[in-house]
């Protein structure tokens, strides 16, 4: 007997995993609109609990923030797969940046979306996704084939983000940069977290090296 196809013969099962409740509330309600076509299995908000997620509800479809705590979430595509080997897996992330959508595709992913994609881009690359098909970002794309953007080039921080992670790379603390800078400490980390997001690193190594490809510092 033939099995099933999702999005056909029954909903399209799907696992939202980012650390953001507002993000998961926000992918969830774009699903729920699609008159039973997506049914939402389980949520979660690190590597372990989607893991976990992924072993326990076998979905369809696996949507990804690249950036959660517990480790790294590409890293856990191949247990993911072991796990449930016709998973389709849904990059959804900030870092617009043609490097990582190499890795995510490399790892195994059909589908890398940018947070900003407008609801019909989302549902579009979803469901190219469970098809067995790849979806890009058009900028993003567009990138790839010129080479422009590689290795964090291409990401858009602010000037204030830009003045933190040079503080950052150059050893000063929150505070030291709250202090250089004449903001408050929440306001600092504020902007040392959006970063992060966009850059998809965290540690000072990281920083400092990326501070010093863009010549932020000597």
């Amino acid at each position: 007997m033939a099995a099933e196809a999702p999005g056909v013969d029954r909903p399209i099962d799907v696992i939202i995993a980012d650390d953001h409740a507002v993000v998961r509330d926000g992918i969830r309600a774009v699903l729920e609109r699609e008159a039973g076509e997506f049914r939402v299995v389980a949520e979660a908000g690190d590597v372990p609990a989607t893991i976990r997620a992924v072993r326990e509800f076998k979905p369809d479809l696996l949507t990804l923030d690249l950036t959660m705590p517990g480790g790294s979430s590409l890293a856990a595509l191949p247990t993911c797969f072991v796990a449930h080997p016709t998973l389709a897996v849904a990059i959804l992330t900030m870092r617009e940046d043609p490097e990582y959508a190499r890795q995510a595709l490399r790892a195994g992913a059909r589908s890398y979306v940018l947070k900003e994609a407008e609801p019909a881009e989302l549902l579009q690359a979803f469901r190219l996704a469970v098809a067995g098909r790849n979806y890009l970002h058009p900028r993003l794309g567009a990138l790839m084939v010129t080479g422009e953007g590689d290795q964090q080039d291409g990401v858009a921080l602010s000037e204030r983000e830009r003045e933190v992670v040079r503080l950052i790379a150059l050893g000063f603390t929150n505070p030291e940069i709250a202090e250089q800078l004449h903001v408050a400490e929440r306001t600092v980390k504020t902007y040392r977290a959006r970063a992060i997001e966009k850059l998809g690193f965290s540690s000072r190594a990281e920083i400092t090296a990326y501070a010093r490809k863009l010549g932020l510092v000597e």
